[in-house]
């Protein structure tokens, strides 16, 4: 009987993980220590030492853990990794341990303000670009801008097309008032125009002129823009050009005639004196004369 009790005592071997933990604590050490020194979790060792197998990774990582473990403690790493690997080979592990993947460092994993952080970074240099090529593409119309605002010598921009003297021509009367428009010597138009209405010079028209003795009586318009009066009030002007530079130039350049002015009654000169002809003198006698030629006789 004591020989069978030997042989069965005999055939009781601990675990790999009993072991594991008997070795650590012949040196006094604790898991967390354990932990630090082969960065392993502190669950997977102590998973390890209880031989639950179900809260380990794959056999695989299993199998290295023990072997860093041992080597910690001083045991064979070969041994208790072979050991470990029979007794995992022996028990059913459920799908998801199986392909689970632990991190042998966990000290060494990215922190998560890290990603956070970078993630910010590339937003921020993303919006930067964005603002930056706006910025350029904008660039050349503001910098034409302030050359031309900050330069006073720069050329003034070309006027517009009613400045220049383009658009219809358009009479319209203020009050009543008497025109003539010609054009060489087609009559265009003659006759009063009454308050508001309006004449139009033909656009054929080549060197239309105005007469008027009204000339404030009158709006003159070219295009959108309007020319000045084209003579004094109360004062007959003609032979107005109508075409528009000369309107928009004003009076100036292109004076009026006045009408001839009024001609005054001649001056009342005195009667001049009526000169009589004298009667001529009475001729002499002609017995005076030959009595006076003739010598006395003796």
């Amino acid at each position: 009987m004591s020989e069978i009790e030997d042989q069965g005592e005999d055939q009781i071997v601990p675990t790999a993980g009993e072991r594991l933990r008997a070795a650590r604590e012949a040196l006094g050490l604790s898991v967390d220590e354990v932990a630090t020194s082969t960065r392993i979790p502190t669950r997977h060792l102590t998973s390890l030492e209880t031989g639950d197998f179900d809260r380990l990774p794959a056999p695989t990582y299993s199998v290295g853990f023990a072997k860093s473990y041992a080597g910690a403690v001083g045991l064979d790493r070969n041994e208790i990794g072979e050991q470990l690997r029979a007794e995992i080979g022996g028990t059913r592990l459920s799908p998801h341990q199986a392909e689970q993947l632990e991190p042998l460092d966990p000290a060494r994993s990215m922190p998560r303000w890290v990603l956070f952080a970078a993630i910010a970074a590339l937003v921020l240099a993303a919006l930067a670009f964005t603002w930056l090529s706006k910025r350029s593409l904008n660039a050349p119309d503001n910098v034409v801008a302030e050359d031309v605002a900050a330069d006073p010598l720069q050329p003034a921009a070309p006027p517009p097309a009613a400045a220049a003297g383009a658009g219809p021509v358009v009479i319209t009367a203020n009050e009543q008032a008497w025109i003539q428009v010609k054009d060489g010597a087609t009559l265009l138009k003659e006759g009063v125009l009454e308050s508001g209405q309006s004449f139009e010079v033909p656009p054929s028209a080549v060197a239309p002129v105005l007469t008027t003795a009204k000339a404030e009586a009158l709006r003159i318009s070219v295009g959108t823009a309007s020319a000045p009066q084209v003579g004094p009030a109360a004062t007959r002007v003609s032979n107005v050009s109508l075409l528009g530079p000369d309107l928009l130039r004003g009076p100036a350049q292109a004076p009026p005639s006045a009408a001839p002015a009024a001609a005054s009654p001649p001056a009342r000169q005195s009667p001049r004196p009526v000169v009589r002809p004298r009667a001529p003198a009475p001729a002499p006698a002609a017995t005076n004369d030959a009595a006076s030629a003739t010598p006395p006789t003796e």
